[in-house]
């Protein structure tokens, strides 16, 4: 499962942000936090497991979940390195402006 379809999704958005808030966090936890079925809640932490997003364990009857470090730092490389790009191509963008307006104004 990939990281960026789990994540495209509002809820498991917020899951994410709720659990990173906390440390760890039991299903029920989790599940007292949102207006849905705790099977609903269930299926979204399921999909951020597969995708290696949080990571699970039993405690007796519990099932805990936390942020798996590594897949989030990916998640955040590839946002850093996206915002360096764009922000590359929105540098030379005002650049060009800046000289067409030099221009313009030499017309004068």
């Amino acid at each position: 499962m990939d990281a960026f379809y789990a994540l495209a999704e509002p809820r498991r958005r917020r899951i994410i942000e709720i659990i990173a808030a906390s440390g760890q966090l039991s299903a029920t936890q989790i599940y007292k936090k949102f207006n849905v079925t705790a099977q609903a809640v269930s299926q979204h932490l399921t999909i951020l497991r597969d995708a290696g997003l949080v990571k699970m364990e039993k405690r007796a009857q519990q099932h805990i979940y936390s942020l798996d470090p590594s897949s989030i730092s990916e998640v955040g490389e590839w946002a850093q390195k996206t915002q360096r790009l764009w922000n590359k191509r929105l540098d030379r963008l005002e650049d060009v402006i800046g000289e067409e307006k030099r221009k313009s104004a030499k017309k004068r």
